[in-house]
């Protein structure tokens, strides 16, 4: 299996969270040839606990684009309606513990790049798909997978591997829904990676902290329109309600006990200058360094909400479109994965930790699941020089450090399958 070709495959392919129809369906396919018990579709995530879920029409524009593009239509079939987690199941040949290695697989509302100096655009596997764009190496992540996956098939192991392809990383949407599947459940470890990061190539840190706590909101008022010049005061501003709670939201106060970020990244509402905006929409973000904190966020900013829609007599809802908890790192686990990675060809510098987080990882949910149940678990970063930061235009990764982390993983798995 060429690591590198499928990850241009991926590349020229890019699919966003919970679209991920053709990728998906290739990564069935490629698991079943090797002999995997493969879970896709509604058997492999809960539908009702996804976040952020696109609209049916995106869904389905995306859906047939799959098909025009290759995606196996028996497959695809059963993701429809954004059902696109693949679990790859293999036994080992003898019994043993259960090993979990989660891989994401969606992009970014990027447009990229066009530069001949773009190692993509040079190569000739840019983007096909305007305004979508793998760049923050989820192409990369999902070979590395599969390239793990081949060099498993032979089951000369004891226990059970297990191979998490995960949707919707972005925007921390998609592990919560595989969590509450039960998919974690009987896992004793679990390994979870991210090449770059600002760590560069030929340097591998065997855990990660600065992740954040995170809630991701969208708000909803909905007032009353009038005329904004002969009947003002019949009106409901919704927008107004809006503008009153963004204000407000940026005000609440720092905690003196965690880091703590707070934003509105969106507010829009309104049709015309002579009308009183009858509806509004505004999306928040809160984080924190400690869980704790980022739920007291969250019910400050829902208050300011309801408050701020009672100033302004607006009816209001709140949707919870995304979340993420900190990580934390399970010592047994970085210290094996340092020991592996120093076996391996590439690696010229080998920590057991980083603090290089990626502001919040959702793979945080799978991560304490395990834990909850008596398991253990770390998230390691695979340093990659990079031409230019995560999600930018020009982003891309070194592709020679797939094989790197391919050789990594299995050992790590060949280390633990006993």
């Amino acid at each position: 299996m060429d690591v590198k070709e499928l990850r241009r495959d991926f590349h020229i392919h890019p699919e966003v969270g919970f679209c991920e129809f053709r990728t998906a369906s290739r990564v069935v396919e490629i698991l079943t040839s090797l002999g995997y018990e493969v879970r896709y579709g509604k058997d492999a995530i809960d539908g009702d606990s996804r976040r952020g879920v696109p609209s049916e029409e995106v869904l389905e524009e995306a859906y047939q684009r799959a098909l025009r593009d290759g995606a196996n239509p028996e497959i695809v079939r059963a993701m429809k309606g954004g059902y696109t987690a693949v679990v790859g199941v293999l036994p080992g040949k003898e019994p043993g513990p259960t090993v979990a290695f989660r891989f994401d697989m969606d992009a970014l509302p990027i447009m990229e790049s066009k530069d001949d100096e773009h190692f993509p655009q040079a190569n000739r596997f840019r983007s096909i798909y305007d305004g979508n764009m793998h760049a923050c190496g989820h192409d990369g992540h999902t070979a590395i997978g599969l390239g793990l996956a081949e060099k498993l098939s032979d089951r000369n192991f004891a226990g059970t591997a297990k191979l998490i392809f995960q949707p919707a990383e972005e925007g921390v949407r998609g592990a919560y829904a595989v969590v509450q599947k039960g998919i974690l459940d009987d896992v004793d470890y679990l390994f979870c990676h991210h090449l770059g990061t600002d760590v560069p190539t030929g340097e591998f840190c065997a855990s990660a902290s600065g992740f954040l706590a995170t809630t991701k909101m969208i708000a909803h008022f909905h007032g009353v329109s009038s005329h904004a010049g002969g009947d003002p005061e019949k009106g409901r501003n919704a927008l107004l309600g809006a503008a009153t709670a963004l204000l407000n939201i940026h005000a609440i106060p720092r905690y003196s006990n965690g880091v703590t970020r707070v934003n509105v990244g969106l507010l829009e509402g309104g049709k015309a200058a002579n009308i009183i905006p009858d509806y509004a929409k505004m999306i928040i973000e809160t984080r924190s360094s400690k869980e704790e904190i980022n739920e007291s966020l969250e019910q400050r900013v829902r208050t300011i909400i309801a408050n701020s829609a009672a100033m302004h007599e607006l009816d209001y809802e709140i949707e919870i479109v995304g979340g993420a908890i900190p990580i934390y790192c399970d010592p047994e686990l970085v210290s094996l994965a340092v020991d592996e990675a120093k076996q391996v060809d590439g690696f010229t510098s080998v920590k057991a930790g980083s603090d290089n987080g990626l502001g919040s990882e959702d793979a945080s949910f799978m991560i304490k699941r395990v834990q909850e149940c008596g398991g253990k678990g770390t998230y390691m970063i695979i340093g990659s020089n990079l031409p230019a930061p995560h999600h930018n235009p020009k982003f891309d990764i070194e592709e020679e450090v797939l094989s790197y982390a391919v050789e990594l993983l299995y050992r790590i798995a060949k280390r633990t399958l006993q």
